[in-house]
């Protein structure tokens, strides 16, 4: 009996009785536009941030809620990018931002220009939304930052540079940056594992405990809108640095990182095997160490990306082609999410990135036309509809082929390291 598994769980499985599987109904948000529009985040009240890219070509944050859906503009420019990653009950939102300065080094730090948003070199600064004004955060004596969670306290979690060169950056990246925590408008170095220099803290919960991870400095990454090839998994503890260890990888390959943290301290992200040719989805808790998830069927990567207070796991599997699909993990068992979905609905769903109290779960879906859509997936409750309204949809065990041009889309909105390929768009 694998530890993670609950009390409750593991009776039913040693009782040899079958556990009964979760189903949703979809909302469908929408449209996206270009990459890197897409929800990120959902809160209890049943807020979502995320962006979308407008007929003018440029990336906004935007704030969804109740079906309503608000621009939250950008630091000023008359056409600049932002986008909101994270968001808690209280309305603030955080993210990144083209700033109003340009600066000696020009990197791509938000990663706007890789997209082909219209950008000018600016810094790429962090930021706290709240009654309807958008505030840049401080950096650590650097250039660009990018927050990326915001708890129910106030308490935000991302990177900052500092003014120490980091020899190692491929150019244009110069500048080491470091995993930060602000508060009350003041920024907070954490501390890195190994001797890193670079890390990104992107996860954190309502104690204040924040996950990432560190690593070393390395191309600007699409998936990761970062320049971090991250080695350490890491939870961090009242300013001290928790190596959750990996699945027995270096790192060096998708790499090992923390993406999701609930209130009990359970982390989720991916971790390299050995021989660094395949990564996973992995399930950490104190005393129990690093749990490999494994994959859905036929696959062979895997990432957690988010966990509620029950457990619960959504995030994405791959198969060796590329091909994606949304999980949900729930007692031992790791489910492709569009199982879990009525048969006739139009959406195919891709990626699971968050998950919320009340189980309801965004991300990112592909319609029957190939266009991008943001999702909610809501619980059913039981019992309600026509048993036969999910049929088409249990069952099922291998991926929707997706092209090569939106595959790279799709790619382009990972949070995550890179993802080695067997083909060449992947690369």
């Amino acid at each position: 009996m694998k530890p993670f598994l609950n009390s409750i769980a593991a009776g039913a499985l040693l009782a040899g009785l079958s556990i009964a599987q979760p189903r949703f109904t979809i909302t469908d948000l929408g449209p996206l536009g270009a990459a890197p529009g897409q929800p990120f985040s959902i809160t209890n009240s049943g807020m979502i941030s995320g962006a979308s890219v407008g007929s003018d070509g440029t990336s906004h944050a935007i704030l969804w809620y109740k079906g309503a859906r608000l621009d939250l503009g950008t630091l000023g420019l008359r056409i600049s990018n932002s986008l909101a990653y994270g968001v808690n009950d209280s309305g603030q939102v955080v993210g990144m931002a083209d700033s109003f300065t340009t600066y000696p080094y020009r990197e791509d730090f938000c990663g706007f220009k890789s997209f082909g948003l219209p950008t000018w070199g600016t810094e790429c600064l962090p930021f706290l939304w709240q009654n309807g004004v958008m505030t840049p955060l401080p950096t650590l004596g650097g250039y660009n930052g990018q927050a990326s969670m915001i708890n129910n306290h106030g308490q935000i979690a991302g990177t900052a540079e500092n003014a120490v060169r980091d020899p190692a950056c491929p150019a244009p990246q110069v500048l080491q940056f470091k995993p930060v925590l602000w508060q009350n408008g003041k920024v907070q170095e954490l501390p890195t594992a190994g001797g890193d220099p670079d890390g990104y803290a992107v996860a954190i919960n309502d104690n204040g405990q924040a996950a990432g991870g560190s690593g070393l400095c390395a191309p600007f990454n699409e998936g990761t809108l970062n320049s971090l090839q991250p080695l350490h998994a890491l939870l961090w503890q009242n300013g001290t640095a928790i190596d959750l260890g990996n699945l027995g990888g270096t790192g060096h390959n998708l790499g090992n990182f923390a993406l999701g943290i609930n209130n009990l301290g359970q982390v989720v992200g991916t971790s390299d095997l050995p021989g660094d040719k395949v990564s996973h989805a992995f399930l950490w808790a104190k005393g129990q160490g690093m749990q490999d998830l494994g994959t859905l069927p036929g696959d062979v990567f895997s990432v957690g990306v988010a966990i509620d207070d029950q457990t619960n796991i959504t995030g994405l599997s791959i198969d060796a082609t590329g091909n994606i699909r949304a999980f949900f993990w729930q007692n031992g068992v790791m489910n492709d999410l569009n199982a879990l979905i009525p048969a006739g609905s139009s959406l195919y769903l891709l990626l699971a990135c968050s998950i919320n109290p009340h189980g309801q779960i965004v991300g990112l879906a592909l319609d029957g036309a190939g266009d991008l859509h943001g999702y909610i997936a809501n619980p059913a409750p039981a019992g309600s509809g026509s048993e036969d309204a999910w049929a088409g949809g249990q069952g099922r065990t291998s991926p929707v082929y997706v092209s090569s041009s939106v595959r790279r889309q799709i790619f382009q909105r990972l949070r995550l390291a890179r993802i080695p390929g067997k083909t060449p768009e992947l690369e």
